[in-house]
C-alpha cells in the first residue's frame, strides 16, 4: 500500500481533541470535613495519576480521527489485479446466439459503440469494425484475453494494419460477398461565362474523357458555381472578388493563372515537369493549370495519360473498404510495459468512517444516559 498524498497524515494532530475533551470531563472531587477527623495532622498526599473516563469511547474517537486523516492521504493498493474478465465480441451480422452456443457463461459483447451485450440489440452505427477494436483495446485492463469473431471478407477497412496491445483470438465467419461499391461521379467543372471557345472546347473533351457528355452551360457573367462543383477560371488574369469570396468561404477553383509560391506541385508529367499546383485559400483550394487550354498549342494538354491524372489528382481514389479477413488479422505492438494500477481505497474508507462515527455517537449517547441515571 503506497500513500498518495502522505501530507494528509499531518490530520492526525486533532487527536490532541478527544484527549483534551476527557481530560476535561474528569468527575470532581467534592471535600467533606468530619468533627472526628478534624484535628488530625495533614499527611503529603500522593502525585495523581491521569486517568481516562470512558476509555472505549475514547479510543472511537482517535480511531475516527485516524480514519479521516488516512483519507487525507489517499492510500492505494499497487499490488497485482485480480485476473480481469476474458472478453469475446461480435461483429453485428453474425449470429452471436449459434457462436456462443451452449456456453451461457462468458463475457460476450457486440462489436459496436458502448460494445452492448449480446444479449441486447446492437446500436445502428457507421463506425468501421478496426476502428471500434482499437477503442476496445485501449479500454480493457492489461492481461485481459480477447476473441473476436468478424465477417469474411472484412469491411471498414481504414487502410492501416490493424495493431494492438494484446494478443488476439481471431476468428472469421464466411459471409456473401457485397455487390461493388458504384464508382464515384466525376467532378462537375463548371466554367465562367468569359471563357475563350479553345478552352471549352478542351474542357469538354476532359469531360468527355471523363464519361461526362459536355460541359454544364456556362455561368453568367455574376454567377458563382454551386457547392460540390468546382470552378473552372481559364483566364490567366485575377479572379474577379466574388470568386475570391466564394473560394475562400470553402470552393474549389481550377485556373490558368501562374501558381503563387506557396502553392504545392500536385501532378507533374512523365518527364517530371510540373503541371499542376494546389493551395489552400481560406477554406477553399486553388488549383492551378497555368498556361494556355488550346490542345494546339500547348503539348501538355495532348498527353493520354493526363485526363486520368488530372482526375485522380482532383478526386483521390478512397482507400480499399473490404478485404480478406485472415489478412486483417491484428498484430500485437511492442508496447512498453504499463504501470501498475493503483485502486484507491476510499470507499473502504468511507464506509468505515460511517460505522466508527455511529458507534461514536452511539456510546457517547449512552455514557450520557448512564451518567443522568
Amino acid at each position: 500500500m503506497t500513500l498518495l498524498l502522505p501530507l494528509g497524515l499531518a490530520a492526525l494532530a486533532a487527536w490532541l481533541l478527544p484527549l483534551l475533551i476527557h481530560l476535561a470531563r474528569r468527575h470532581p472531587y467534592t471535600p467533606l470535613d468530619f468533627a472526628a477527623l478534624r484535628w488530625l495532622r495533614a499527611q503529603i498526599r500522593p502525585r495523581q495519576r491521569i486517568r481516562f473516563d470512558d476509555w472505549p469511547l475514547l479510543l472511537v474517537r482517535l480511531l475516527l480521527l485516524a480514519a479521516l486523516a488516512l483519507l487525507l492521504a489517499r492510500p492505494a493498493l499497487t499490488g497485482p489485479a485480480p485476473a480481469p474478465t476474458a472478453w469475446t465480441v461480435v461483429a453485428p451480422g453474425l449470429d452471436a446466439t449459434a457462436l456462443r452456443g451452449a456456453a451461457e457463461a462468458g463475457n460476450w459483447h457486440w462489436l459496436a459503440p458502448g460494445f452492448p451485450a449480446v444479449d441486447q440489440v446492437p446500436p445502428a452505427s457507421t463506425a468501421s469494425l478496426p476502428s471500434l477494436l482499437r477503442e476496445l483495446d485501449a479500454q480493457l485492463p492489461a492481461g485481459t484475453a480477447l476473441t473476436v469473431h468478424v465477417p469474411d471478407p472484412l469491411p471498414g477497412l481504414d487502410g492501416a494494419r490493424l495493431q494492438l496491445s494484446r494478443d488476439v483470438q481471431w476468428h472469421t465467419q464466411p459471409m456473401p460477398v457485397t455487390p461493388p461499391q458504384t464508382a464515384a461521379a466525376p467532378p462537375r467543372l463548371r466554367v465562367h461565362g468569359e471563357a475563350s471557345a479553345t478552352a471549352q472546347h478542351w474542357l469538354n473533351a476532359l469531360q468527355r474523357a471523363w464519361g461526362v457528355q459536355s460541359l454544364p452551360t456556362p455561368l453568367a457573367v455574376d454567377a458563382l458555381p454551386e457547392r460540390g462543383e468546382i470552378g473552372v477560371w481559364s483566364r490567366n488574369d485575377t479572379m474577379p472578388a466574388n470568386w475570391l469570396a466564394w473560394l475562400r468561404d470553402g470552393g474549389s477553383v481550377l485556373s490558368a493563372a501562374r501558381p503563387s509560391t506557396e502553392a504545392q506541385v500536385l501532378l507533374r508529367s512523365d518527364e517530371g515537369v510540373p503541371l499542376l499546383w494546389q493551395q489552400r485559400v481560406g477554406l477553399g483550394r486553388l488549383l492551378s493549370l497555368p498556361g494556355e487550354w488550346s490542345a494546339a498549342s500547348n503539348a501538355a494538354l495532348r498527353d493520354p495519360q493526363l485526363p486520368r491524372n488530372l482526375l485522380l489528382a482532383l478526386q483521390p481514389l478512397p482507400s480499399p473498404r473490404l478485404g480478406d479477413a485472415q489478412d486483417q488479422t491484428p498484430r500485437q505492438a511492442a508496447l512498453p510495459a504499463a504501470a501498475a494500477p493503483l485502486r484507491e481505497l476510499t470507499g473502504w474508507l468511507l464506509l468505515a468512517i460511517v460505522l466508527l462515527f455511529a458507534l461514536e455517537r452511539w456510546m457517547a449517547s449512552s455514557a450520557r444516559r448512564r451518567g443522568v441515571a
